[in-house]
């Protein structure tokens, strides 16, 4: 038997529960809290997503969804989680139409929107899933690859006998996995792939948007928001002339920065007011430093890249202790060459895996 041909027969042997034993409660937000106080729970709790719960049965959950928090002696629906609301979601209703967010007023009265008003805004919030414990963790992986960042996990299911993702879901308490909870997990558990370059793995995309140097904060929160993007590389601009609103083609060209809607769980609602004006590389190397930051010992956010040839194993590393979600491929030269995204890898690994096996049969 292979290698790889082991190391599936082990993860086969994984449960989604084992995946959940060092998981911490779950952060979530009510329905009328304002999307100001969905910011300040991410932010306070170093979070780029929570659950909204509302009372049961007034809601229609997103994409059809029916997962409620019930009690555990009686049974009773005591809450529904009806969607959930991601910082790219705060980036898409402060970019949205309206009153100018460049304005203190402005801004505020879009902070001041129920959080329920803003969920589905952006892909991910159209749908809400959870995943049984019993789920093997192939079958998450294939949830996970499909672009689906999150999932909530209920501790105490009541529903029996069941795996995989579901929409329908009563437990009496939740927590959440994440594409970066299966990454730390192959860490551990998938050696023998782990030397294969993410060239080798089909684990590279080609094609990267990007922001020019020369971008400004409000105008890069409005290129992310039209193309649903929660992170672009920032290039050195070639030229005046060219136009530093819009998103560019980055082949080739030298990476400097990176822009994310993470990089605002830093950020509280004073610190938003103050960096829309400013350049995004700007933002990037000075507000980490600055006191309104809550982060105030990271010297400005590091540039996380690799190179075609750099194996799986080097770039977990990398996305588990940098904190990203995807690594920007590069030259010698610092040239843009691609990305590899959690996404990618997630599905770059579960199609390895079950090559290997396939080749056994």
């Amino acid at each position: 038997m292979t290698t790889v041909m082991q190391s599936c027969s082990r993860l086969m042997e994984f449960k989604v529960k084992d995946l959940m034993l060092d998981k911490r409660r779950l952060v979530q937000v009510p329905d009328n809290a304002t999307l100001a106080d969905a910011l300040n729970t991410m932010v306070t709790n170093r979070v780029t997503a929570v659950p909204v719960a509302a009372k049961p049965g007034q809601w229609l959950g997103a994409g059809g969804s029916m997962i409620v928090e019930s009690d555990k002696q009686s049974g009773s629906a005591r809450k529904q989680y009806i969607g959930m609301v991601t910082m790219l979601d705060v980036v898409a209703h402060i970019a949205g139409e309206g009153d100018d967010s460049d304005s203190e007023s402005g801004l505020d009265k879009k902070m001041a929107a129920p959080v329920s008003s803003i969920i589905g805004h952006c892909p991910e919030g159209l749908s809400l899933w959870s995943l049984n414990p019993n789920t093997s963790v192939m079958d998450c992986m294939e949830l996970l690859s499909k672009g689906i960042h999150r999932v909530l996990v209920p501790l105490d299911s009541n529903i029996e006998n069941i795996s995989g993702p579901e929409l329908v879901e009563s437990a009496s308490s939740y927590a959440m996995l994440t594409q970066m909870d299966l990454i730390s997990f192959f860490l551990d558990h998938l050696q023998c792939i782990l030397s294969q370059t993410v060239t080798d793995l089909s684990a590279r995309q080609d094609t990267v948007l990007a922001l020019t140097s020369q971008a400004r904060v409000k105008d890069a929160i409005k290129c992310m928001s039209k193309s649903m993007l929660n992170a672009v590389p920032i290039v050195e601009a070639t030229s005046e002339e060219e136009d530093h609103k819009q998103l560019v083609d980055g082949r080739n060209r030298r990476v400097v920065g990176t822009f994310s809607a993470s990089d605002l769980k830093g950020c509280h609602l004073a610190t938003l007011r103050s960096w829309l004006p400013l350049n995004a590389l700007e933002f990037v190397e000075k507000i980490p430093r600055s006191p309104l930051f809550t982060v105030v010992d990271t010297p400005g956010r590091e540039l996380v890249t690799c190179h075609v040839t750099s194996t799986l194993g080097k770039v977990l590393r990398m996305v588990t202790m940098k904190r990203v979600h995807r690594v920007w491929v590069v030259d010698q030269n610092d040239g843009l060459q691609g990305l590899v995204s959690l996404t990618d890898i997630i599905a770059a690994v579960r199609s390895a895996l079950l090559s290997g096996a396939r080749d056994q049969l």
